[in-house]
């Protein structure tokens, strides 16, 4: 058996593609690099994995130092090992990508990262393979969309059916029928109407709905499955 110390050593990181929504657009949180490589372009929020932590916990830390939330929905993907994706030090990534409701972190983003959200269409150009990982962590978010309740962790704790439709049109980059999409949800039987109406979006008002989680999960346990 080979020693330890006798093979190559590389550095391993994360990488967080954090996702949001502000009721109308599918967003991404980036920062500026303030260090080179590529000082001044704008880039995933990463950071090393430390001796002490395991892949997740320090995907978490990450997201926490940026954002200031904890316990939000948080994914891994997959692992990038090109030689030369970092021109630096031989370094392998992990990604991630997370869903946070865009309203609650703006208050709470870190400055010392020039943190910004950008429209997932008007995102600027990013450093390394940050791109690639992006387009597979879009990939990935349309397919869990589909067959996951996991947009509601973007949405506020009460939202109207036309926000709720209008998050999945920028998640699946499509327009979708009204009424179809409605008929779909309420077949689910896996939210709750409530009292309450918000009356910005019409003179009568729209009324605002919760996810059951609860209920889901009942449902869940008896065999049910989600899709849209």
């Amino acid at each position: 058996m080979e020693n330890y110390q006798d093979q190559d050593k590389q550095l391993l990181a994360v990488d967080c593609i954090i996702f949001g929504f502000d009721k109308k657009n599918l967003k991404i949180l980036l920062i500026k690099r303030d260090f080179e490589p590529e000082r001044g372009r704008w880039s995933l929020m990463g950071g090393f994995l430390r001796n002490d932590e395991t892949l997740d916990e320090a995907a978490n830390r990450v997201l926490t130092d940026l954002t200031g939330l904890h316990d939000v929905y948080l994914e891994q993907l997959r692992a990038y090992s090109a030689v030369d994706r970092d021109p630096v030090e031989r370094t392998i990534s992990v990604s991630y990508y997370a869903l946070i409701n865009a309203s609650e972190s703006d208050s709470e983003l870190n400055k010392d990262f020039s943190a910004k959200w950008f429209n997932m269409h008007e995102a600027p150009n990013l450093i390394f393979d940050h791109n690639t990982m992006v387009t597979n962590a879009m990939a990935r978010l349309r397919r869990r969309a589909l067959t996951k309740p996991i947009g509601f962790e973007l949405l506020p704790k009460k939202f109207t059916m036309k926000q709720l439709q209008s998050l999945y049109e920028a998640i699946l980059d499509e327009k979708l029928d009204k009424r179809n999409f409605i008929n779909k949800i309420n077949s689910l039987d896996i939210l709750e109407k409530t009292e309450e109406k918000d009356m910005k979006s019409s003179r009568k008002g729209s009324f605002l709905y919760m996810f059951d989680e609860e209920k889901y999960a009942k449902k869940v346990k008896e065999g049910f499955m989600f899709k849209l």
